[in-house]
């Protein structure tokens, strides 16, 4: 329906000023205006019509089309990677799944990831022991960065009529707007996905048919869904009915909220809508439709006063629906948290149980100017003095530290409470003396064909304040950036706190993409595909050091078959045993050989 609509308007337009030019033209066809002997420009406005319907007729007509209407994301554009999510939609093999919705782009977004990914899946839910990803595809395109991802998704399969140098670049807006996204599974050989809004296209066009990720082999099912980051979605028709059913536009009442963001403790004599202001309510309205709302749109209430110290229970009331108009009958939800009495100081009782830290300079990082180590406050006690002279220990979750400069020396940690006020803590930091691991022989099949994480090295262990390095020639199948060396760190059993790959990219254990310091050379004098080709037979050096503060940092040295460096760092891997920390290299499409 929108494209007949739209073709039909350019040809009204068309009409409208050739009859004001002309005044004796009575219709759009037909009569001597269309005579070869026209004048010129008439005759170019009949051939831009015509051009018009041809290229209308290239384009694709939505069928059976369902009503999906619901929001994903925060309308605030604060919904981090991974936070919000839409409905499930399930394609079966030989299917098409069509959607439309309007992409809503933070004016103020500063990087070009700040859009959507299409993630495919597996037949199964998030978070599900069958749940496996085909990849993500995200509407930007940045080939030195991570615009797509996943094991099975081809990055030279990609084209897009908009490509961008840095995620820094500008031109993000051209992103938003209304887009019509489609899967499509209707060739058994082939794979094909297009992301449109009309501006930019991107699309992906594998090939090959997809590989079944499904436990059951005789489920050819995918699923299909979105996740926005740093913007939000008006999700509005979809061919495919989701998970759960399609949501009405009809106007919806709440039914139902969850308080976000309320602090543990206030301050005596702190108004409570002061207080309150960082609070966000996840409101659930009729058919299932969930919204984040603000504190500016909630009603807030102290029982039984704000006055004197003690527990509180916070009462909030929403009394809107979904479009903003009052509702029927206003919901209303609690928490609890503490009125204290203002801290005047405070003051470390317990010294942190981790107070030297480590770091190693490598060709990775020897150019960082700015580099430094988080604080560890593990072990460590604040005791806070109040107002009346009452004194209590702080959570540390409610302090904030000073960075540290991986300078070797002694240093002072600032402590900060909510209040303002301070406290020290020396720090010492050390250079890490590197050793080398001992091991020999290959890892991965010669021909290239173990999967992701299909085999790996021994464990080497790197103790506090140890530096481990590990060299080794990798050899690729050259089909991906990814299909190079993986660094895994690893607990004493296996079990995995990251995988680092060799291509800037890398995951938790909890499948959540890195968040701490990373970056690589890989593209900055050349291609990504040059930089891929400079792999097959890369003398490889890995560095592994226990920052003895809960983190690791892994430096990468990577001499190409022709013969140019490239380098590759990750600092401050965190959430680290440091009595606990071991290293392995493992695969994904290509083979290790220890010298």
């Amino acid at each position: 329906m929108f494209n007949t609509m739209r073709h039909s308007n350019n040809i009204a337009s068309a009409c409208f000023y050739v009859a004001f030019g002309m005044l004796a033209l009575t219709g759009c066809e037909g009569g001597e205006i269309y005579d070869v002997n026209a004048p010129d420009w008439i005759s170019d406005k009949v051939q831009e019509i015509e051009d018009s319907k041809n290229n209308n007729q290239n384009e694709e007509v939505l069928e059976g089309m369902m009503e999906d209407v619901y929001t994903i994301g925060n309308t605030d554009y604060s919904s981090g990677w991974w936070t919000a999510f839409s409905k499930y939609y399930v394609i079966p093999d030989g299917e098409k799944w069509n959607a439309v919705f309007n992409l809503n782009i933070n004016p103020s977004a500063s990087n070009t990831y700040k859009n959507f990914a299409l993630i495919i899946s597996s037949d199964a839910d998030r978070g599900a022991g069958e749940y496996k990803e085909y990849g993500a595809i995200r509407f930007d395109n940045q080939p030195s960065g991570n615009s797509e991802w996943g094991d099975y998704i081809d990055r030279s399969f990609i084209q897009s009529t908009l490509t961008f140098e840095t995620d820094t670049d500008a031109g993000i807006d051209k992103l938003g707007g209304r887009v019509t996204l489609t899967v499509d599974r209707t060739n058994p050989e082939v794979f094909n996905i297009t992301i449109t809004n009309g501006v930019v296209t991107k699309t992906y066009k594998q090939p090959t048919a997809l590989v079944n990720l499904n436990a059951d082999q005789e489920n050819t099912n995918i699923r299909c869904f979105m996740v926005p980051e740093g913007s939000y979605i008006d999700f509005l028709q979809t061919n495919i009915e989701p998970i759960g059913g399609c949501t009405s536009a009809e106007d919806k009442n709440p039914v139902s909220m969850v308080l976000q963001n309320v602090p543990s403790e206030v301050n005596a004599g702190v108004e409570l809508s002061e207080a309150m202001s960082g609070v966000t309510a996840l409101v659930t309205f009729e058919e299932g439709v969930t919204k984040t709302v603000t504190a500016a749109e909630l009603s807030f209430s102290a029982i039984p006063d704000m006055d004197t110290p003690g527990e509180k229970a916070l009462v909030a009331v929403y009394n809107k629906t979904f479009k903003g108009e009052n509702c029927d009958t206003p919901i209303m939800a609690n928490a609890k948290f503490v009125v204290v009495e203002k801290i005047v100081s405070i003051e470390v009782t317990a010294q942190p149980a981790h107070t030297t830290y480590y770091y190693y300079t490598s060709k990775a990082t020897e150019a960082l100017s700015d580099r430094t180590i988080a604080f560890d406050p593990t072990g460590m006690v604040v005791t806070a003095t109040e107002s009346t002279g009452k004194q209590r220990v702080l959570e540390n979750s409610r302090l904030t530290f000073s960075a540290i400069p991986a300078v070797a020396g002694s240093h002072k940690v600032t402590v900060t409470a909510d209040e303002g006020v301070t406290a020290e803590v020396s720090i010492t930091v050390k250079k890490s003396e590197v050793s080398s691991v001992i091991y020999s022989g290959t890892v991965g099949a010669e021909d290239n064909s173990t999967g992701f994480l299909g085999a790996y090295s021994d464990n080497f262990k790197v103790a506090v304040g140890e530096t481990k390095s590990a060299r080794f020639i990798n050899y690729s199948n050259l089909l991906g950036n990814w299909n190079n060396f993986i660094v895994a760190l690893r607990k004493n059993d296996s079990s995995l706190y990251y995988w680092l790959r060799a291509d800037n990219y890398g995951k938790s254990a909890a499948d959540v993409e890195i968040a701490f310091p990373h970056s690589g050379t890989q593209w900055v004098n050349q291609t990504w595909e040059e930089w891929l080709q400079s792999m097959n037979g890369a003398e490889v050096t890995v560095y592994v050091t226990n920052c003895g503060n809960g983190t690791a940092d892994v430096q990468i040295e990577m001499i190409g078959n022709d013969n140019e460096l490239d380098t590759q760092y990750y600092l401050g891997a965190n959430a680290i045993d440091p009595d606990d920390l071991y290293f392995a290299l493992s695969v994904d499409g290509c083979h290790l050989v220890f010298e």
